[in-house]
């Protein structure tokens, strides 16, 4: 993490690298990026800060009286992150998360109990929905973290794709007999709400989504669908 301006950002990465292209990738920008933000830089001073050599990005006088500036600032910045980050220690800090509650049955919460042992004073929140509005909860801020269809994240989210989830199709143990296709012509689907897309997704991967009643049963419930399932609703 770093306190300073992103063109302050791009200054110290190419003081650091030495071109443009090295700055480039430990910022995560384009060369054409970095390039914008050191001129937008030299405009706001109004001076030159570097040239350009074979070697490299070569400071300029004025481009190292600008570095002496950028190191004492990392120095104080490095001292008061560090006290920001002890304090936090003894602060009691509440996540909260949402998603659907089969992943966050079978992978969220398994993965998150190491924390606990690790950071003593966080809390956690888990929110088992899927009534998939993860979004919406993230824009009003009942969510710090969301698990999200790929087709739901936008540009301005900071996200990290997921190991694919394994899905299966149930039915009831009296239609056991029965062929699959004919299931799908003749009975009904249950999923959780009208917005619940994912029974829909899994056929249509396998061709059987045309075969199938558009018409569904809902239940917001696990239990309920399992009960609903066992009784041969669907």
């Amino acid at each position: 993490m770093s306190l300073l301006s992103p063109i302050l950002e791009a200054f110290w990465a190419v003081v650091r690298k030495g071109t443009v292209q090295d700055a480039s990738y430990i910022l995560g920008i384009t060369q054409t990026g970095v390039t914008q933000r050191i001129r937008s830089l030299e405009k706001q001073l109004k001076t030159t800060l570097f040239i350009r050599s074979r070697k490299g990005m070569k400071l300029t006088a004025e481009g190292e009286a600008l570095l002496q500036y950028v190191k004492s600032s990392l120095e104080i910045e490095g001292m008061a992150l560090s006290r920001i980050h002890r304090a936090a220690k003894d602060t009691i800090i509440e996540v909260s998360i949402t998603g659907p509650s089969s992943i966050m049955r079978s992978r969220v919460i398994p993965n998150l109990l190491p924390f606990k042992k690790k950071f003593p004073l966080m809390r956690f929140r888990f929110d088992l929905s899927d009534a998939h509005n993860g979004v919406e909860k993230l824009k009003t801020g009942l969510a710090d973290f969301a698990i999200l269809e790929h087709h739901q994240v936008t540009r301005e989210m900071d996200s990290k794709i997921l190991k694919p989830e394994r899905y299966h199709l149930y039915g009831p143990t009296a239609w056991k007999k029965r062929a699959l296709n004919e299931i799908f012509t003749s009975e009904t689907l249950i999923d959780y709400n009208e917005s619940d897309m994912m029974t829909f997704n899994y056929l249509e991967k396998y061709k059987s989504k045309n075969k199938i009643k558009k018409e569904r049963h809902y239940a917001n419930n696990i239990d309920a669908i399992a009960f609903l399932v066992v009784g041969e609703i669907g």
